[in-house]
């Protein structure tokens, strides 16, 4: 009799086949869990800086340095070129305004010089001559007139007789006009005479003036040569330091050549290099600050050079109240240059972070301590100790300052004591 066999429902390969596709669906289930979940990289403490995030005075500030100069500086340019002949003092010297420096030497400038000097004598000469020779001309034109004169009075004298006696009939017609024709001409002479003797003297007083403006004019001119061969003697302006003198007995020097500098030393200002970052930020009137000692001393800028050289602009800052008494000439200063006025805000240190994180983010810790996790953050104004926080933290809480170099994309740091 025939038995029914009935069909197995579970089967090896039925088994086998089942338990693959769970053990793929379980790969695949805790892949997305393990991927939608935070990375997280265990930290040492004492490995990393934590700062807390506080409200307190801030004041966006450069730190720059300073060259302590002279409050003034006067530069000593040859007015005239020439020889170096002679050095009365070495660079260095404390001098006195008019004390000779160096004598130059310039043949040419001497010997036009004596050239004027003669031709202003020959002048002077020619001066006296003509005026001797006028002096002559107008005693000559007066001896003259005088004896027109006498002419004239004694033609006057036959003239009125014989009019008294041709009227007594004494004396014929022609006798009388004869007398009359001399007084009148004597009389015309005279009129003659005098117009001349005008004339000469409207001349003489003509040709005086001109020839005194001629001699004033080659005086003047003597005296500017004067005055140039004098500045081959350099003297100092002012009182002063004498600094960077560059000549040397037997060099020659030329005309506007640079010979050295006369520092004025009644105060001081400091010379301050700044990046050409900042130069739209920088106005006159700009505070600063630094300390010498134990003392804070103030700075403020007077004077902006705009031109850049190899990337730098630079300043003149002046002193306000008390300027250090130890201070010396080439000092170099550490200033902290201020951009804004001292305001309150919400402050984080400065550290590595940024590096990494151009600001936008930062690790802040948990409550407890025991973790930090990425939280978006706003920057805004730094100084090089902190920078303002705008939004994304509060005051209290504490985050990570120091570089994240070795978290890559890390979301949450684990910390360990």
């Amino acid at each position: 009799m025939d038995r029914k066999i009935e069909k197995k429902k579970w089967n090896t390969k039925r088994i086998m086949t089942i338990a693959g596709i769970a053990a793929v669906v379980i790969l695949v289930g805790g892949s997305i869990l393990f991927t939608s979940g935070k990375s997280k990289l265990n930290v040492d403490t004492e490995r990393i800086t934590i700062s807390e995030i506080h409200k307190g005075p801030f004041q966006e500030f450069i730190p720059v340095n300073g060259v302590v100069m002279p409050i003034n500086t006067i530069y000593l340019d040859a007015i005239e070129g020439g020889r170096v002949e002679e050095k009365f003092v070495e660079d260095g010297t404390e001098m006195k305004a008019g004390q000779p420096i160096m004598k130059l030497a310039n043949t040419d400038l001497e010997l036009n010089l004596a050239n004027q000097e003669t031709a202003v004598f020959n002048v002077l000469t020619q001066m006296q001559i003509s005026r001797d020779n006028a002096q002559q001309n107008t005693i000559g034109k007066l001896n003259q007139m005088a004896d027109v004169d006498n002419a004239l009075k004694e033609s006057e004298r036959i003239y009125k007789l014989d009019q008294k006696l041709y009227g007594q009939k004494a004396i014929g017609l022609q006798e009388f006009q004869k007398a009359q024709n001399d007084y009148n001409y004597q009389v015309r002479r005279k009129k003659l005479n005098m117009q001349i003797l005008t004339q000469d003297t409207a001349s003489t007083k003509a040709q005086s003036v001109q020839m005194k403006e001629s001699y004033a004019h080659m005086k003047s001119t003597l005296e500017l040569m004067r005055k140039k061969v004098g500045d081959l003697i350099v003297r100092a302006p002012v009182d002063g330091q004498l600094t960077s003198m560059d000549a040397e007995i037997g060099q020659n020097k030329k005309q506007g050549e640079r010979l050295g500098q006369i520092d004025i030393l009644t105060g001081y200002k400091v010379r301050v290099d700044i990046d050409e970052h900042y130069i739209t930020r920088i106005f006159n009137g700009l505070m600063g600050d630094f300390t010498l000692g134990d003392k804070t001393y103030k700075l403020k800028i007077k004077k902006i050079f705009t031109q850049v050289t190899s990337g730098r602009f630079q300043v003149d800052m002046q002193f306000i109240g008390e300027v250090p008494k130890t201070i010396r000439r080439g000092q170099t200063l550490q200033i902290r240059l201020a951009l804004s006025d001292e305001t309150q805000a919400l402050l984080v240190p400065k550290g590595g972070f940024y590096q990494q994180t151009g600001g936008n983010w930062i690790f802040k810790l948990s409550e407890d301590g025991k973790t930090a996790y990425r939280a978006d953050i706003q920057l805004g104004r730094q100084n090089p100790d902190y920078y303002e926080i705008l939004q994304g933290l509060k005051p209290g809480d504490k985050v990570v300052t120091s570089g994240y170099d070795n978290y890559g994309d890390m979301q949450e740091l684990v910390l360990k004591k």
